[in-house]
């Protein structure tokens, strides 16, 4: 007997026959790889996204690392560190309203007052951290700096809800180690100086997970100008009141510059955009790649060697950024779900 469905109808014999219609049947099927294909694509574009985000911290590190170098050709050409912090921020912030006047509308309101006052944390990180430096040696002031991934991780699953994988941890332990052995042996130090170091830790890593909060929905250009913008508006006021101490050369002018432009403008603007890409806890671990780029660049550009030690150390501290480069992305992750099952419903 004939299938009185015609050739539109498929028979499966599962126990009683079943017939589904083949048109609704490749339908399906068409559905189904119209999901596949778009969970591909969200696949590919959050591995590119995440990409991105390292190595766009992975720059800031950098150009963080080169502040110290440049900063000493600023010391030996008679400045000194208060007039480097206030020379700084005014230029960045000059160059960063520059370009934000040409972008969106800036942000308003409790959005505003918060990039104002991350721009105070700046400075109270700043000013701990150099007056931690006239009491503390600077390797044992390195190392308590560098307690601030920790924190941020710890803080970022309680507050964000941002889950400390096992990959996340083992790159975190890793890299601390590297920055350790960086670093080099401990000094001496007074209470009063550690104590100031680890208030120069505990407010980065605030200033770290505020920053993930705030500049979700604000243009990066925006958020680093008005966050520059508050910080030179306040060493501005600490510098009638302790006067300034120019560069006295071209050299010096040079390296004020160089500061400026790439340890701030560069290196904010590029930590911010890879923040809000990797997350809290994975920023924080790239950014120990600072020490490592630092003493590499002493080498190259100041003449300095390294310890064998300190080449270990280095190597751990990539070694760990390799590890956040190839960790997934949970954010990501979960909004490649919702938009698999968003499909899945149409």
């Amino acid at each position: 007997m004939g299938d009185p469905f015609g050739e539109d109808v498929l028979s499966l014999s599962v126990g009683p026959t079943l017939r589904v219609p083949t048109s609704e049947m490749n339908e399906a099927f068409a559905t189904a790889d119209h999901v596949v294909s778009a969970d591909s694509g969200v696949t590919r574009r959050s591995t590119s996204t995440r990409l991105s985000g390292v190595l766009l911290v992975a720059l800031s590190a950098t150009c963080f690392a080169a502040m110290p170098v440049f900063a000493r050709t600023m010391y030996a050409d008679g400045g000194d560190p208060s007039t480097l912090l206030l020379l700084r921020f005014m230029l960045a912030a000059a160059v960063l309203l520059l370009l934000a006047g040409r972008r969106a509308a800036r942000p308003t309101g409790p959005t505003l007052v918060g990039l104002i006052l991350m721009g105070a944390l700046y400075v109270c990180q700043s000013l701990a951290y150099f007056t931690a430096l006239t009491m503390t040696a600077a390797s044992l002031l390195g190392l308590l700096l560098y307690v601030y991934p920790v924190v941020v991780a710890f803080l970022a699953s309680v507050l964000l809800h941002i889950r400390l994988t096992r990959s996340r941890i083992v790159s975190l332990a890793v890299a601390l180690l590297g920055a350790a052995l960086t670093i080099g042996p401990v000094g001496d130090g007074n209470w009063l100086g550690i104590g100031l170091g680890m208030a120069s830790a505990l407010i980065y890593a605030g200033y770290i997970l505020i920053a993930t909060r705030l500049t979700r929905t604000v243009d990066p250009v925006w958020s680093s100008a008005i966050i520059t913008t508050s910080a030179a508006s306040i060493f501005g006021a600490l510098a009638v009141v302790h006067g300034v101490a120019l560069p006295a050369s071209t050299i010096g002018w040079a390296a004020v510059g160089a500061i400026a432009l790439v340890s701030t403008v560069v290196a904010i603007l590029s930590f911010l955009a890879g923040l809000t890409r990797i997350g809290p806890t994975d920023a924080a671990t790239l950014s120990t790649l600072e020490p490592a780029m630092t003493a590499l660049l002493a080498v190259v550009l100041l003449g300095e060697s390294l310890a064998p030690v300190q080449i270990l150390g280095g190597v751990l501290i990539v070694s760990a950024a390799l590890i956040v480069a190839r960790a997934d992305a949970p954010a990501v992750q979960l909004a490649s779900h919702s938009a698999a099952a968003a499909l899945r419903k149409a």
